[in-house]
This record gives C-alpha cells, sequence and structure tokens, in this order.
C-alpha cells in the first residue's frame, strides 16, 4: 500500500511567512528613517525704547449734553428748529400753547390791582386815626386794628405780586429755547403732544460736540501702571500726562487726525465693574465725531528704555505661567520660561528668559516638542 503525495497548499504557506517576514523588515527599515525639519516661522528678540498705550474702546459724547425738558404742562404748537443742526443759546425750540397761561397773568394781575386797592384804603385808614389817636379823638385800640389791617393787606399786595410774577415766569417758560450753542437732535415731541415735567423723556437733546468727550474705561490694575509712570514721570520733572497726546481709529479702520488730552479721571472706581473712567477731549470742527460714536483709542503712558520685545503669538499662556519656544544655534526646538511686561502694540515686553537676539517660534510651536530639528523661516514669510 503506498503513501500519499504532500499536499501543495503547505509549500504555499511557507513562501507567503516568507514574503511577509519580508515586508515587515521593510517597514521597520522606513520606519527608521530621519523625518526632515518642521519648517517654522520665527522671530529675533528686538531690544529697543518702547512707548507703552493704553488700548481701549472710547465712546463719543458731548462736552456738554444737555436735555430739553418742558417746565410747564401744555400742548406744544410747533418744533421751532431743524433737527440735526447747529443753534444758539437762546434760540427758540419749541412752543407750547400760551392761551391757558396768558390768562393766569389777567387773573393775577386783577388779584393784585384788588389787593393794592384794599392796601391804599388801609394806609388811608392809618393816616387818619394817627393824628386822632394822638389828640385822644379816637381810641388806642382801633388805632391799633388799622394798622393790623394796613400790614395784612401789605402782606395780600406781596402775595399778589409773587403770584402774578410765577405767572409771567410759566408764561416765558412756554417758550422753550437752548441752554448752549451745539448740535440738537431729533424732536422727540411733535406739534399737539401733550408735555409737562413729569415727561421721561426730554424734547430733544442739544450738544457741544467741538471739542467732543471720548470716554474710556481703564481697568483698576492698568491704573495703577498709569498713575505710577506719571508720579514717576513728575518726580523725574517731566510733564503731567494730560499733556501727552491721544489718538484714535475709528469704526472703518481710518485715523482720526485730532490728538485727545485727557481732561477727567473720575473720582472712584467702579466696584461692579473694577474700572475707572477716564475723559480725553479731541477737537472736532468738521462734526466728524457724533455722540454715541465708537473708537479704539490709544493712549501713551510710559516709555521703557531698551525693552526686550517678542511677537504676541509667539507667547504661551497657561495659568498665568508664560512660555515661548526658542530656536537654539544647533537649530533644535527648545521650550523657554518666561516673565512678561505689559504688551505694546502687536508685541509684548519680556522683562526675563530672553536675550536680545534669540530666535524664538511665531507659530507652530504646538506641533513640536523639545530637541526636534526645525528649519526657520522668516516670520510672515516662506
Amino acid at each position: 500500500m503506498s503513501l500519499p503525495a504532500p499536499s501543495r497548499p503547505r509549500a504555499g504557506f511557507a513562501a507567503l511567512s516568507l514574503c511577509a517576514a519580508a515586508l515587515v523588515a521593510g517597514c521597520e527599515k522606513e520606519s527608521r528613517r530621519v523625518l526632515p525639519p518642521l519648517e517654522v516661522p520665527v522671530a529675533e528678540v528686538a531690544k529697543r525704547d518702547t512707548p507703552l498705550a493704553f488700548e481701549l474702546v472710547a465712546q463719543m459724547r458731548g462736552m456738554v449734553d444737555v436735555d430739553v425738558r418742558p417746565r410747564v404742562e401744555g400742548y406744544v404748537t410747533s418744533v421751532a428748529y431743524v433737527e440735526g443742526t447747529e443753534v444758539k443759546r437762546g434760540q427758540l425750540l419749541f412752543t407750547i400753547d400760551d392761551r391757558p397761561f396768558l390768562e393766569k397773568v389777567a387773573q393775577q394781575e386783577a388779584v393784585l390791582a384788588r389787593a393794592e386797592a384794599v392796601l391804599a384804603h388801609a394806609d388811608a385808614d392809618v393816616g387818619m386815626y394817627t393824628p386822632l389817636a394822638a389828640r385822644k379823638a379816637v381810641s388806642q385800640r382801633e388805632l391799633e386794628n388799622a394798622l393790623a389791617q394796613q400790614k395784612a393787606a401789605r402782606a395780600t399786595v406781596a402775595a399778589a405780586r409773587a403770584e402774578l410774577e410765577e405767572a409771567k415766569i410759566n408764561l416765558g417758560f412756554t417758550r422753550i429755547t437752548s441752554p448752549v450753542n451745539g448740535l440738537a437732535g431729533r424732536a422727540q415731541s411733535k406739534a399737539g403732544d401733550l408735555v409737562g415735567p413729569a415727561n421721561p423723556a426730554p424734547l430733544a437733546v442739544v450738544s457741544t460736540v467741538d471739542p467732543i468727550r471720548a470716554s474710556v474705561y481703564v481697568r483698576e490694575a492698568d491704573f495703577l501702571r498709569f498713575e505710577r509712570a506719571r508720579l514717576a514721570r513728575l518726580k523725574a520733572g517731566g510733564p503731567d500726562v494730560e499733556n501727552r497726546d491721544a489718538h484714535m481709529i475709528l469704526s472703518d479702520g481710518s485715523s482720526y487726525p485730532g490728538r485727545g488730552k485727557v481732561i477727567l479721571v473720575d473720582r472712584a472706581v467702579d466696584p461692579a465693574t473694577g474700572a475707572i473712567r477716564v475723559d480725553f477731549a479731541f477737537p472736532n470742527p468738521d462734526r466728524l465725531l457724533r455722540p454715541g460714536a465708537y473708537a479704539r483709542l490709544f493712549a501713551e503712558y510710559d516709555v521703557v528704555k531698551g525693552a526686550l520685545l517678542v511677537p504676541q503669538p509667539a507667547v504661551a499662556e497657561l495659568q498665568n505661567l508664560y512660555t515661548v519656544m526658542v530656536v537654539t544655534p544647533e537649530g533644535k526646538a527648545e521650550t523657554r520660561s518666561v516673565k512678561m511686561g505689559p504688551k505694546a502694540g502687536p508685541d509684548w515686553i519680556v522683562e526675563s528668559g530672553l536675550k536680545e537676539g534669540e530666535r524664538v517660534i511665531v507659530a507652530g510651536a504646538e506641533k513640536l516638542r523639545d530637541g526636534m530639528a526645525v528649519k526657520t523661516l522668516p516670520a510672515g514669510g516662506k
């Protein structure tokens, strides 16, 4: 009896195993291949005198914003100005129906006339009783009664004159004029509206806008730096901060040509926001700036001599700890702990941890580990 011949599938499996082993060896060789250095943009640590400035959101306000309100109640009969135009102090803005007030004046004139007539009669009685009482022709009691009536009549006349004056003042309040020279806004009330002192909204607002007021809110920590720099400058005999210019970038990205001066540092920090209000005055002869508009305001408050600067994107922050990644002379990435100062435009002042001329990685540091080789490119270039 003969034995069966060996099966061919076993031979095929052996050949397949040899191929797999060769493939694994090839992959191990591929994994040992050195990857090319990662290209990263870098910037050199620069050293120069650097001005420090606040960059804050400013809101425009009139140098004086006056709410024009009625002081008597009545119906508006006319709006006497062109809305949105310049008005002069004393210029008529609104009129209120004056007929009830004219009638009140006439009534009070009649009351005063009657009171004056009574006073004249009392004066005559006193003039008559005084010599008679001296001759004992009338009793002293009659003279005293005449004097009392005279005194009461004089008081009545004084009260009537005061009420007449009040009526005339109220009549004058039916003509509402501008209290200042300025730009008058739209009329909040029109002819036929009933208005009065209890109305919550003003009839209009008049603002003086040349110069115009730009208000910013400075954080308490920034304000402390601001004040320390100001006091140090004054101690050294330098100018006060009020003599320093501020400039603005408007909402369309343009730079406003006028320069502003500090006119107000408020008396207190707002406990709700932790900020203090600071106002600047900007010239506004063309009325380009209007109350309510917003702009970015830059106000220089100090100059750091020989400051070390790095671009802000180069700095990583974690729980108030700051690091940058530098490129060593050997072309390797290295993480460096640094102490940062205030920001200055697109840059950041380094207080310690870096030296002038060292190269910091501006972008892509999150892809690197210490010791990795890198190929440097100029920041913003290829």
